[in-house]
């Protein structure tokens, strides 16, 4: 097997568990958080399971760079794998690979296809949008100044920021905080483009099928010849 395919068997394969141990590792975060009041031993436990998460996300890093032969090619080729493996909590973003996937595929439309796309990105935006507004009350809670004094206010400025709307009603005043907004900004960017153009490519192969369709029963139309 070339090595293209030892990479995309890897992939395929390790795809849903790497899912279900971002979910774990956005769960053990949560918690460290929230529960200000968890008792030594729990708290210990859920910075020894963000760990092993993270050491788990790095080794599938490392085989797939190992797998694909290309060295720091693969880097800059997989710009987005290398920054969700260093900022675990954006590993949501990887629907951006299924959206490129969508694009590259030719001929007939599948409206399965591009309905999961964007089903992956609304479940990708509430996911993001949750973990940044854990990351920034992290830092905003006790700040002086801050506006944000409940989990709500930041739920709140998550969903402000990821859709673009920005009312300013709740900012934050830390650096930590105004980096991750950025950062935010961007995804909700970055996703939004992912669910409009991937239904904007679906309706233009729709649309040019139906027109390649009716030309060709034009071209029929007619008296038969006798």
């Amino acid at each position: 097997m070339d090595e293209d395919g030892r990479l995309t068997g890897w992939e395929h394969r390790t795809e849903l568990p790497l899912a279900l141990a971002s979910l774990v590792f956005l769960a053990m975060y949560a918690v460290l958080v929230l529960a200000q009041g968890l008792p030594a031993g729990w708290r210990d436990l859920c910075t020894a399971v963000l760990a092993a998460m993270w050491a788990l996300f790095a080794a599938d890093y490392g085989v797939r760079w190992r797998r694909s032969g290309q060295r720091l090619g693969f880097v800059r080729r997989h710009k987005l794998d290398t920054v969700v493996v260093l900022l675990p909590l954006l590993r949501p973003l990887r629907v951006v690979k299924v959206y490129e996937a969508v694009q590259r595929r030719r001929g007939q439309p599948r409206l399965a296809l591009y309905a999961r796309v964007i089903a992956y990105s609304g479940v990708t935006t509430m996911l993001l949008g949750f973990a940044g507004a854990l990351a920034v009350y992290d830092r905003e809670r006790g700040a002086p100044g801050t506006h944000m004094h409940t989990f709500g206010d930041a739920l709140w400025w998550a969903a402000e920021t990821l859709t673009t709307v920005g009312y300013g009603d709740v900012v934050p005043v830390t650096t930590g905080g105004r980096m991750i907004a950025v950062g935010l900004m961007a995804c909700g960017l970055a996703l939004l483009g992912a669910v409009t153009g991937s239904f904007s490519s679906w309706l233009i192969q729709v649309f040019s099928r139906q027109d390649d369709a009716g030309n060709g029963r034009g071209d029929g139309d007619g008296p038969p010849g006798r």
